[in-house]
């Protein structure tokens, strides 16, 4: 086992963290060298330990964002609330900047939509219709924005846009709702931490962005029912308002389902009458996807590929030739 924790925290070191967080490389780094430490970490289960996750608990803990051998020491001397804190919790990006590179799925969608997201978290990525958008090309120069219509929003959303820009409008949301398996609250301190805990260090961009979507959220608290996505997900669907166009979104969330429970929301997703399911994932995730190489991510409407995109919706390009076929 402590070799899995060795691959996957090398991995992160070398291809994950570098360029988003300096002190996550460092840690990661430690831990691949550090075969006491694995053994500790070998103790969560493996879909619990992953480095952004463990890195996370450990700073909603009380870890200082300094270098490795002062988190080896904060984790040694509370290894037994690390465990059991990492083996309750999985990941909740709660990333609003996804919502760049779904934004002009949405709009080919005729609305008022009725918004429901798969893997909630908090909620962040409910409001698209309430931030505001800026798409660069790589040097930064402003190819386009948007505003909701009643002004700019103190959530600003900055995408590079590869390639050809479609045409983009904003969503009409009228209802918005989620499921999660362990929904955050908005509205609880102790939640609004764990929000924060998950900003990687450095990430003082992402780190505004998520507190002005999280004011947004607590303004107007979305519906968010706990429990497995597969089970609740025709109940919720069918109190969606039925002059609106109910859409499923499911952004980042289907990799962390095991293949057969994943196949298996796919079906209930595609069982829902009249929904339209919008998607970013890696491509391998799905049949008939294509990107410029096995390990990208794509952006989908209802399982036909639209978009390449970063995961996190930092940059995404148009496939302007399946745009047609989708809409």
């Amino acid at each position: 086992m402590t070799d899995a924790v060795r691959e996957r925290f090398s991995r992160f070191a070398l291809h994950e963290a570098p360029g988003r967080s300096d002190v996550y490389a460092r840690w990661a780094a430690g831990v691949v060298a550090d075969a006491g430490m694995q053994a500790l970490l070998a103790r969560i289960p493996p879909q619990h330990r992953q480095p952004p996750l463990v890195f996370a608990v450990t700073r909603l803990l009380g870890a200082a964002d300094g270098d490795y051998a002062q988190w080896r020491a904060f984790v040694l001397a509370h290894s037994e609330e690390v465990v059991a804190e990492c083996s309750q919790r999985t990941v909740q990006a709660n990333e609003p900047l996804r919502m760049a590179a779904l934004l002009p799925v949405l709009g080919l969608i005729d609305g008022p939509i009725a918004l429901l997201e798969l893997g909630a978290a908090a909620g962040l990525c409910l409001y698209p219709d309430r931030f505001s958008y800026r798409f660069t090309d790589a040097s930064g120069a402003e190819r386009a924005r948007l505003d909701p219509a009643s002004g700019a929003s103190r959530v600003v959303l900055t995408s590079v846009v590869r390639g050809s820009l479609p045409t983009l409008r904003m969503p009409e949301i009228v209802w918005r709702a989620g499921i999660d398996l362990a929904p955050v609250d908005v509205r609880s301190a102790a939640d609004r931490a764990w929000i924060r805990a998950q900003i990687w260090p450095g990430e003082t961009d992402r780190a505004t962005r998520i507190a002005a979507a999280v004011d947004i959220a607590r303004a107007s608290p979305p519906r968010i029912l706990a429990g497995d996505a597969k089970a609740r997900l025709a109940k919720l669907a069918a109190s969606a308002p039925r002059d609106a166009t109910l859409v499923i979104t499911t952004p980042g969330m289907l990799v962390y389902l095991p293949r057969a429970a994943r196949e298996e929301l796919i079906a209930g997703i595609r069982a829902v009458d009249d929904a339209r399911w919008v998607t970013i994932d890696p491509v391998r995730l799905h049949e008939g996807w294509s990107a410029a190489d096995d390990d990208g991510f794509g952006v989908g409407l209802d399982g036909t590929q639209l978009a390449e995109a970063d995961p996190l919706g930092r940059w995404w390009e148009w496939r302007a030739d399946h745009a047609s076929d989708a809409a």
